[in-house]
């Protein structure tokens, strides 16, 4: 019998995250190691620079997922459109996302993820960059793009955190994910002020949808030179796993297993039974509602709100005031780069105190981020300055979340299920989250308007009174996540068993 592969210790990158990894596991039969077009004797870098890339497209994906909010009221007016009809174009957005994910997990799950990867990323960038050319008659066709653009960002969401996962142990996982989720914040608020910064200087918001098909362009190549063509499971248990699908086990001995194969239909039905899995996913969507809103209506929301202090005049120009949109993302940038940072930290430390602490890390953020919010629209028409700082809170509560949510899935579902779950766990956010959200807060703004006479008092009010549903949903989110703390430590060690 012939020893397993072995790998000179080179973790003076990434050393917190790489110590005490197996890289490149031998074949079932002990007796091939498989082979990547990378240094054998550099498996950290090799690692460090994987993440790297995955971060870097990570960012253009939302990126171009927050262009439109950013310069929302350019587009509005110049199309023409009521709130109900300007939420439309990111609910469509999201519709196509969600209906994409559970098609991507399936790929994922069983062919190759950079080749996925790859023809994502081209897809997208492309769709975005023809949308600039969409003209004023053609609304349509616009709406079209930006649910083209949700396919194309699916398969990003849905397979990369898996590579992730393939590459640390669970004990590294929570802080390269961290690492990884740092950029939903990030390319969110890059996308205000990318949008924003460009409208505002050339005149015209078509060019905010120009720059980044260039990063994805970028992107593309970095993923074809960098990542390895096939990146094998890496949990002890699973070491024999392939992407096809097959489950290994046989006799408690790791070198040696039996392969069944497993349908889609009986991933969904394992996944359906695991508690644990439903209800952190439906205090996912919670917050997939409230960030969806948030990000499509808040810009907006601060406008009109200024508006009726008197601290900017109603925008009559073809080019109007962007500074909301800017002041906005650095709030988003900066508050979920802090509370991304805040929940890893909370979740490694409280971890070793309480096994339940992830859910109840992400309960207690849902309920303080839903006071915030309810603060901040209550004092909206007195005080700007208190409602940009409750709206920084509330942001900063929902952002604590992101890596902590990712990191229940991956350790209650199985290595073999997991694409399936993140894609199930994504149709199921959106489906119930932000794809009616932004529609949803629209058609409620509205209802209320024409209810009452035209002004700028309503036309803020209306926004005002159905932002509130933001602030019960939330609350909802935070009770998932405590019934989630309920089967937590069983549904883990199920996970294990598999």
């Amino acid at each position: 019998m012939q020893p397993p592969c072995e790998h000179e210790d080179t973790n003076l990158l990434l050393q917190p995250l790489l110590e005490g990894q197996s890289y490149g596991a031998a074949a079932a039969d002990g007796t091939q190691c498989p082979s990547v077009a990378v240094p054998r004797n550099s498996p950290a870098k090799r690692d460090c620079l994987v993440v790297a890339v995955l971060c870097f497209g990570n960012l253009i994906n939302f990126i171009d997922w927050f262009i439109v909010p950013g310069i929302l009221l350019d587009i509005q007016k110049y199309f023409g459109l009521s709130d109900g009809k300007t939420g439309l174009l990111q609910t469509v957005f999201t519709l196509c996302y969600m209906l994409a994910a559970p098609i991507f997990g399936y790929l994922g799950d069983r062919y190759n993820r950079k080749i996925i990867l790859g023809a994502g990323i081209f897809f997208w960038s492309g769709v975005t960059l023809g949308s600039s050319f969409i003209t004023q008659s053609h609304y349509r066709i616009f709406v079209l793009s930006r649910g083209l653009v949700g396919i194309g960002s699916a398969s990003y969401s849905t397979i990369a955190p898996t590579i992730i996962a393939d590459l640390f142990e669970e004990g590294k996982r929570t802080t390269v994910l961290s690492i990884f989720y740092i950029f939903i914040p990030v390319g969110s608020g890059c996308g205000y002020m990318l949008a924003a910064g460009m409208a505002k200087s050339t005149g015209d918001w078509h060019w905010a949808f120009r720059v980044t098909p260039c990063m994805g362009g970028l992107a593309l190549l970095l993923l074809i030179l960098l990542v390895p063509h096939k990146i094998q499971r890496k949990t002890a248990v699973h070491r024999a796993l392939s992407i096809s699908g097959m489950i290994g086990g046989a006799d408690e001995k790791p070198d040696v297993y039996r392969a069944t194969r497993t349908s889609w239909c009986q991933d969904v039905g394992s996944l359906v039974k695991n508690c644990s899995f439903v209800c952190s996913s439906l205090g996912l969507t919670a917050m997939a509602f409230v960030t969806g809103a948030l990000g499509m209506w808040m810009p907006l929301f601060l406008y009109r709100a200024q508006v009726v202090q008197g601290l900017v005049p109603p925008c009559l120009q073809d080019s109007c005031n962007s500074s909301n949109s800017l002041i906005f993302g650095g709030i988003t940038i900066g508050t979920g780069i802090l509370g991304i940072i805040a929940g890893a930290e909370a979740a490694r430390h409280l971890r070793k105190i309480n096994n339940k602490a992830d859910p109840l890390i992400c309960a207690t953020s849902m309920f303080l981020s839903a006071l915030c919010l309810y603060i901040a629209l209550m004092v909206a028409q007195t005080n700007i300055l208190s409602t940009f700082i409750f709206i920084a809170f509330g942001e900063l509560f929902l952002s604590v979340n992101w890596a902590v949510v990712t990191d229940i899935l991956l350790y209650v579902v199985a290595p073999r299920r997991q694409s399936t779950a993140i894609a199930l766990q994504i149709l199921v956010s959106h489906l119930l989250g932000d794809a009616g959200s932004p529609y949803l807060i629209g058609a409620i703004s509205n209802a209320i308007q024409a209810r009452n006479v035209p002004s700028l008092q309503w036309s803020f009010r209306s926004m005002q009174y159905s932002f509130v549903t933001c602030a019960f949903v939330g609350v909802f989110g935070g009770g998932f996540f405590l019934l989630t703390s309920f089967y937590v430590e069983e549904d883990r060690k199920e996970a294990q068993r598999l």
